[in-house]
């Protein structure tokens, strides 16, 4: 069930370093490349302050799931290492997701902590151990081109797939790292687990925001920005006061309950306004948003991003993690680059990703992607917008 990881030499005579976090899937990517021959080092990631959280269901890389590792690595008979990433983490991922909350975004800290620590920071020290490749527990795969290049492909489990958080991978990063389970589905996992005889088979799976040991993320954002806790108004889209709240942290794009308000009609939150502390609240259909403007734009799709301004490329965009690819435009633009959207998008949210793919389903390939500054609604009658694309971007062969 291994899917090729496609490296030179004999497994005995090559090294892997897996990263280990404790939970079921890590576990399960660290034992079966132990059982298929390979020279296995297992490194667990300390990376918050876990004293709190050591008995909390849901928390990555805190005290439980360290000892976790360890008793895996264990039981499968390979060297494992702690690594103290503390400060790393709390400098590129916690810091940077209040700083985004503050500025009325919804960051994703998952594509953050994959960007900044697990395939920079943890890379680099594979490599320093003399490992052919790094691995880890993703639901995605990696496969090898025609030209001899490595691409990212979602996982075969549609309902698992997880390569919205790996969008901003970079084409080295991908011709170093290896995802075992890319081609398999989590009841498998835990059946490969078992037959392992690891411990943690049927342990729960992990909360997306792993370092908020209460579960309440603006606890955090208000200790690291305590202006994002500061009240301000609820106003409707003519600037009408309707309510008062007490920090625009509370609120996300396309939210609806909790706004603390008495409507006759649904409101919903349209956009966040720091500056002024504004909560801007409108009906359901002011949330349909056709334009999408882009910053750290990363493309690992053939060749390189040359568009001209004004020039466009059909693919598939994803902007949410939970919501399906629709068809899109990808154009330059002066500055940057912009999405255009065939069918539009409800609870378009600045700090989500917006990542491209060159098909609607199955194993598509993952083109890049880039985090959402702002969006917009189609400017009446001035759409630039062709229909959906009629098939996928040319892109080289894929072999399995």
């Amino acid at each position: 069930m291994l899917n090729s990881l496609d490296l030179e030499g004999r497994p005995q005579d090559t090294r892997i370093v897996v990263a280990m976090s404790g939970g079921v899937d890590s576990s399960t990517t660290a034992a079966l490349l132990k059982s298929e021959g390979y020279d296995v080092v297992g490194i667990t990631l300390q990376l918050y302050d876990h004293g709190a959280a050591i008995h909390r269901k849901g928390a990555c890389c805190a005290g439980q799931d360290i000892h976790d590792a360890r008793a895996v690595a264990d039981r499968i008979g390979i060297p494992h290492y702690v690594l103290d990433y503390e400060s790393r983490f709390q400098e590129s991922v916690i810091d940077s997701f209040a700083a985004s909350y503050a500025t009325g975004e919804t960051p994703v800290p998952c594509i953050e902590c994959n960007r900044s620590i697990k395939f920079r920071d943890l890379l680099s020290t594979a490599r320093e151990l003399g490992a052919s490749a790094l691995a880890t527990g993703h639901y995605v795969s990696s496969r090898r081109l025609t030209d001899g290049s490595r691409a990212l492909v979602c996982a075969s489990d549609a309902d698992r797939d997880q390569s919205y958080f790996l969008f901003a991978t970079t084409r080295d990063q991908l011709d170093y790292l290896r995802f075992p389970l890319g081609d398999m589905t989590k009841p498998q996992t835990r059946e490969l687990a078992r037959k392992f005889g690891l411990s943690v088979a049927d342990k729960h799976d992990s909360q997306d925001i792993c370092f908020v040991p209460t579960g309440r993320y603006t606890d955090v954002v208000g200790r690291l920005k305590p202006n994002a806790m500061d009240p301000g108004d609820i106003v409707d889209l003519d600037g009408r006061v309707l309510g008062k709240h007490q920090g625009i942290v509370h609120f996300t794009v396309g939210q609806r309950r909790g706004l603390g308000i008495a409507s006759s009609a649904p409101l919903y939150v349209l956009r966040l306004e720091p500056s002024s502390r504004r909560v801007v609240v409108g009906p359901r259909e002011a949330l349909r948003m056709d334009r999408i403007v882009l910053r750290d734009v990363n493309w690992i799709g053939d060749n390189s991003l040359d568009l001209a301004v004004g020039d466009g490329l059909e693919l598939f965009v994803r902007v949410r993690s939970t919501r399906r690819p629709q068809p899109a435009w990808l154009r330059a633009v002066d500055g940057g680059y912009q999405v255009e959207l065939v069918a539009g998008e409800d609870g378009v949210s600045p700090g989500q990703a917006c990542v491209f793919y060159d098909a609607p389903a199955g194993q598509a390939r993952v083109l890049g992607g880039g985090f959402i500054k702002s969006a917009t609604p189609r400017t009446a009658g001035k759409s630039a917008l062709r229909g959906a694309p009629a098939s996928r971007p040319q892109v080289a062969d894929v072999r399995g």
